[in-house]
């Protein structure tokens, strides 16, 4: 995508993002492109999940679109199996940017996404490039349950603008540095419930980031840990389901970790 064609874009969103709620943001033509983008995901990061203009949805698809293209897709066939298990591979990358049959978002029990205005964590990332379609989608779901979602359980949408087909949505366990018995279980619960929807759908990749580590504060080697060892379970108790299980982590500290377990 074009710099010029990524500007007319957001200045056709951001002004209609702002309409729909009565505010100004002051910013004008001249304004840096990043800064643009910056305001966009605020709002949509903010924005209730309430129906949006046909017109508004094509702009926004595209300008999601051409930004993840332009970040660089990657393919699950092109990432390397683990040595000592093919059915496991590790990769360390934008799981937004990732070709799958599902990635695995790391949800709230509202299930509606990440609220604060262009918080980076993996929630607010997949809700963004997304797009709005995902939130409105996740409410309906929430609506027609009628309470939120308990924390182990799992929930699958479409993918909308992300090049995956699916999002599956987990709540972890909320462990603040100090996780009892019962998170050690819920955690496990999560990669569990994610992998029984992805070979209920007849999916045949999951990518799974790291569930709980973030603001939850699940300790991040013990969190891999139960990962490696729930999904092996899981793989070695469905060997016909086909299903290639990706970890996807974004730091060195994840990298080291996930490395060591499965070499």
């Amino acid at each position: 995508m074009t710099e010029k064609r990524k500007r007319e874009l957001l200045l056709s969103l951001i002004p209609a993002l702002c309409d729909e709620r009565g505010v100004e943001l002051g910013l004008g033509e001249d304004a840096a492109t990043d800064e643009l983008f910056s305001a966009f995901r605020a709002l949509v990061n903010t924005r209730p999940p309430i129906p949006a203009d046909s017109g508004w949805l094509a702009m926004q698809d595209e300008l999601l679109r051409g930004m993840i293209t332009d970040a660089g897709v990657t393919h699950v066939e092109d990432i390397p199996p683990v040595a000592a298990d093919p059915r496991l591979r590790l990769w360390r990358g934008d799981i937004t940017t990732l070709t799958a049959d599902a990635i695995v978002n790391a949800a709230n029990s509202q299930m509606l996404g990440c609220w604060a205005p262009g918080h980076h964590c993996i929630d607010n990332a997949i809700h963004t490039f997304a797009g709005v379609q995902l939130r409105a989608e996740c409410a309906r779901i929430m609506d027609a349950q009628g309470h939120e979602e308990p924390t182990g359980l799992a929930k699958i949408t479409p993918a909308y603008n992300l090049p995956s087909r699916h999002v599956i949505h987990t709540v972890g366990p909320i462990a603040q540095g100090r996780p009892t018995a019962r998170h050690r279980l819920q955690l496990a619960q999560c990669y569990r419930s994610c992998l029984d929807l992805a070979a209920k759908g007849g999916l045949r990749s999951v990518a799974f980031c790291c569930i709980s580590t973030g603001i939850f504060g699940f300790p991040q080697v013990e969190a891999a840990q139960i990962a490696v060892r729930t999904v092996r379970e899981w793989l070695d108790a469905h060997e016909g389901s086909g299903v290639t299980v990706v970890f996807n982590v974004f730091g060195d500290v994840d990298e080291a970790i996930y490395g060591s377990l499965l070499s």
